[in-house]
Formats: C-alpha cells, structure tokens, sequence
C-alpha cells in the first residue's frame, strides 16, 4: 500500500465512548433489552423509571389530569347516587316536588361533569403527546450519533417501526394506560364505597367475586406478554419487508421477484396472525370466565337484595342502586385486567427501542473538544489502521498519506482496497483503531464532530436527495443561505437551466429521492449543495459512477469549480476525473491474515 507521509506521534486515546441516559437506566435496572426472543424482557415495574425522563418536563400537570379524573369519578358516584333518591323520595310516595331541585342537581354535575371531562381530556392527551414527540425525537437524535455499521445492520424498515409503533405503545402504557388504570382504580373505590353505604352485609358478598376476577385475569398474565412481544418483534419485520420491497421497486420489477417479496411479507404476516390469534384465543377464554363471575354476583345480590328490601332492611331505590353501582363496579374491574395486554405491548416495545437507546456512538465528542476553526485543509492521515467489527482483517493497516492546501490527490485501486473507509475516517463516521487522521495539525477525536463535517464536505456516489423543493436541497448544509447564493451555487454546477425549466423552479418539490431527476441532474445539484457547503476540505466518492458518457462530460467542468482552492481527496475509477488530479495515490487490499498451521492428522 501507498504511504505518502512520514511517522508522526502515536494517537492520543479516544476516550471511551459518552453513554446515553437510558442506558445508565437501564445498567441500573440490570436489563438490556433486544430484538431476539431470547433476549431478557424489560420488567413492567421498570418501565415508569426507564421512561421517567421523558415524562418529568410535563409532571405539573399530572395532578390537573389525576385530580380531574378523581372529581369525574365522585361525579359519576354521585349522579348514580341521585337516581335514588327519584326512586325513594318521588316513584314511591309519589311526589314530584323532589323533581325540582334533583334535576337541579343533575344539571349542575352535568356542567361540572363537562368542564372536568374536557380539562382531563385535554392535558391527557397534551402529556401524552409532548412525551411520544420527545422520546421519538430523541431515539432518532440518538439513531443519527451512532455508527453507519450499527444501523447497516438493522433493516430500515424495523428501524422505523421503533420509532413510531414501538413508541406508541410505551405511551398507551406509560401514559394512557395508567390514566386509565387510576380512572378504574378510583371508580372502584368511589364505587365500593357507595356499596358499604347503602348495605355493608350486600357489599361484602359483592366484593367477595372480585378475587375471582383478579384470579381469572391472573392466570392469562404470561401468554398474553409472550404474544405481546411476538407481536411487536413481527410488526417490525413487515415493516422491513415493505419498506426493502418498495424502496427497490425498480430493482424487483426487473428481476421479476414480485412473488418473492409478497411471499417474504406473507411469512412475517402469518408470525404477526400467530400472535393476534393467540392473544384473541385468550381474551376469548378470559371474557367468558369473567362474564360468568359477573353473573354469578348479579344473581347473589338480586336475591339477597330482594329479601333485605322486603324485610325493610333496604328501599327499593337503594336495591336499584345497589346493582348500578354494581354493574359499574366490573367495568373498571375488567379495565383493571385488560391493562396487562397494554402492559405487555409496552414491554415489547421498550425492549426494541431500548436496544438503540441503550448503543453506544461509535465516535462522540470529548468532554474537552474544541471547535475547528478558519481550517485551511492541511490534510494528513498518519499510520492509519481501521477494521469493522467482525471483519477478518482490516480495511486499512498502517496508512499514511497528506494532502497540501488546494491539492488534489486521486485514490485508486480495486473494491475493498479500504478507499471509502479512508473517506468515512476523514469524515469522523469512525475513529481509527491505530494512528492519527489530522486538519490542520488537529487530531480529529480532539475537535468537534460538528466542526469537523463543517470543515469537509462530501459528494457521494449515489447524490443522496432529500424531500423537499430544490432550494431546499441545495442549501441543506446551509439552510440559512440567501436565495442569490443558492442560484450561484446552481449555476456554476451548471444545473441552473434545468432547475428554472422545472414547474415552480426553486421551490419544486423533488418528491422521494429525487426520482423525477436523471443521475446526472441529482448529481449536479448535490455539486452546487457542495458549492455552497464552501468547505476546505472536499471528498468525491465515484462521483460520476452509474452516469453515461453524456452525463460524466456535462460534469467535468462543475467538478473543476468545485475543486478549485479546496484541498480533494478523490476516489474514482473514470480516468478523465483521475488526469486532473495533482497526485494519484493506489492502494491495494490489507493482507489478510495468516491461516493457522493444522495440527499434523488432522484434515
């Protein structure tokens, strides 16, 4: 391999690696979650101290929400209290005149009902969306700081399905959930209580069926967190299949493998049918169990309330009640049981978001890094070892080569001979495991990642362009540029006519990835975004691979702008790009390592 520099000091220690907060969280916990189903669940009675610190800026308004959900509930108790006494005090001796201020009565809860309901209504779902807002923002803030192999390895498409099923179902828990769960809680309290009030010896034969219920409910709690967690784990595989399969229409249509992804889907579909079935399996044995502990109590109470009525020991409208309120008491109880599914859901979806919260960036900031300022792009990469992780040997071993100010340098050589890893070192995507990478004699792990990508631009292969309109695209490393440097920018990458022969010009919408575009036009414009990214330090990456002849020869004189008094690292095989280099730099494959000598015998 070519080495184009002499040896310098040894590279200071990178520092080990910043941990994110719900990793520490979860250390704490003795928990990691992960994706395989032998992976160990995260525990329900975590979740509320894993999640806390994305419910804590909202936690003022807890108490409005808890306190709106206990006056709703003395509310209802109260209303159900009042068609007593219609029964006692105006049915039976009929007398209308308790009419008047009963319906008075009704009318006032009715108001208060309303303003409390709408004040609950509100600040629930205010805390619940503020909080799946700031967790989704955080997991894909953290997402973006960790290495390109860590997600190269994770279909996008599960990825996603993190980002947003995932992380509703921890909120329908963490959030909605219990909000619920107290709203049963407090219903049955309010509830139990009206019962002891009306006819202590009535209430305790009712309350006596609620341990079956909590029984019944009991025994169901283990399938329903397996097909919880099946559930989730296959939610985010058919989004993976969906999105691989439409994301490479083309790809698929013209290998005529239609069939196969449909059939890919249909197999991740039948493991999410399996978990729905199983779970409906369960709720249809559950439901009827407590169905028939419901009407078991019914029953005991209706007879037992008849006696007491017709011995005086209870009136007529306190019987009625007595079983109203009864009937209201199950619900909550079933709300009660039904929460362990939301439970479970949360529990599946902590585990999958948790595994990228809790990954570690590859490269991160010292607590000491300084900003890289005014950088001229003196460019020196010093004794440079890096390999990927569980790769056989490295992509780069011992590499030294430096850039003068404005000088262009072309790497060559065949695949793998570690072209792109030097681009992706240059660029801080990864810290090497030997040697210095250095911009103007600052080693890269003592600055700021930041900084750094403010100081070295890159045109990639493919012209990665995102959605939205054109100037948009262009000004992406500078949103804040004037609309004059944005057509300057566009003009010298010689794409001005095409943008300004587009429906709306500049504010054209390109759609995904630009797919209204030919390559070369994508490329262009990704040129003028470079252009106006005015960075020192600059890297092509096989600019002008996958484009014709026509196209590479309308990107000759834009890349010559480009270049112009920016120190370039090139890679590419077009050797009309690689004549006007000042220097071309070739470098081979790392050896790769030496077998193990066999034991004599053994084949």
């Amino acid at each position: 391999m070519s080495q184009a520099s002499t040896s310098r000091r040894p590279a200071p220690d990178p520092g080990a690696p910043a941990g994110g907060r719900l990793r520490r969280l979860l250390l704490l916990a003795g928990e990691k979650g992960g994706l395989g189903p032998d992976a160990p669940p995260i525990p329900i009675r975590q979740l509320f101290r894993l999640f806390w610190p994305w419910l804590r800026p909202y936690r003022r308004w807890i108490p409005v929400t808890i306190g709106a959900i206990a006056i709703a509930t003395a509310i209802t108790t109260v209303e159900i209290w009042l068609f007593k006494l219609i029964v006692d005090e105006v049915l039976v001796p009929g007398d209308l005149a308790p009419l008047v201020w009963i319906g008075a009565g009704y009318l006032g809860l009715l108001l208060i009902g309303a303003v409390v309901s709408f004040a609950e209504d509100y600040a629930g779902t205010w805390i619940a969306e503020n909080f799946v807002l700031d967790l989704r923002s955080d997991l894909l803030a953290h997402a973006q700081t960790l290495s390109p192999s860590f997600l190269d390895r994770r279909h996008l498409g599960d990825t996603l399905s993190r980002l947003t099923g995932d992380v509703r179902a921890i909120e329908d828990f963490i959030v909605g959930g219990v909000s619920a769960g107290l709203a049963a809680v407090l219903r049955i309290a309010f509830f139990v209580g009206a019962l002891f009030l009306l006819s202590w010896q009535l209430a305790l034969v009712a309350v006596a069926t609620a341990p079956l219920l909590w029984l019944a409910t009991r025994t169901f709690l283990g399938p329903i967190k397996e097909a919880s967690r099946d559930q989730r784990r296959h939610s985010g595989s058919i989004s993976a299949v969906a999105e691989g399969a439409l994301s490479n229409h083309a790809l698929v249509t013209a290998s005529n493998r239609q069939a196969d992804e449909v059939a890919r889907l249909r197999k991740e579909g039948r493991g999410a049918l399996r978990a729905d079935l199983a779970t409906s399996r369960i709720g249809g044995l559950l439901g009827p169990l407590v169905d028939l502990a419901e009407l078991a109590g019914m029953l005991g109470i209706v007879v037992l309330g008849s006696l007491a009525v017709s011995q005086g020991a209870l009136t007529l409208g306190g019987l009625l009640v007595f079983v109203t309120y009864l009937g209201r008491l199950y619900s909550p109880v079933r709300d009660i049981g039904s929460l362990g599914e939301a439970m479970f859901e949360a529990a599946a979806g902590a585990e999958r978001v948790a595994e990228i919260l809790a990954e570690d960036p590859e490269v991160a900031d010292r607590p000491d890094a300084r900003p890289l300022r005014d950088a001229i792009g003196l460019v020196e990469l010093d004794r440079v070892t890096f390999g990927y992780p569980g790769a056989a040997r490295p992509a780069v071993e011992g590499f030294s080569l430096a850039l003068e100010p404005g000088e262009i340098v072309a790497l060559t050589g065949p695949s793998g001979a570690g072209k792109s890893t030097l681009a992706k070192l240059l660029l801080r995507l990864h810290d090497p495991d030997e040697g210095t990478v250095r911009i103007d004699g600052h080693d890269l792990r003592d600055v700021t990642l930041e900084s750094v990508r403010r100081n070295v631009s890159v045109l990639f292969q493919e012209a990665p362009i995102m959605r939205g309109s054109v100037a948009e695209n262009i000004a992406y490393a500078r949103p804040d540029a004037p609309i004059e440097r944005i057509r300057e920018a566009a003009r010298l990458a010689g794409v001005a006519e095409v943008i300004e022969g587009l429906p709306d010009g500049y504010d054209t919408d390109l759609g995904e990835r630009g797919r209204a575009l030919s390559g070369g036009q994508r490329q262009r414009i990704a040129i003028a975004r470079a252009l106006l990214a005015d960075a020192p330090v600059l890297i092509l990456d096989e600019p002008s691979t996958g484009l014709d002849a026509a196209a590479r020869d309308a990107l000759i004189e834009p890349l010559r702008r480009l270049t112009e008094h920016r120190t370039t690292l090139l890679i590419s095989h077009d050797q009309r790009l690689v004549d006007g280099a000042d220097r071309v730099v070739e470098l081979a494959p790392a050896a790769a390592p030496a077998r193990p000598p066999v034991a004599e015998g053994v084949a």
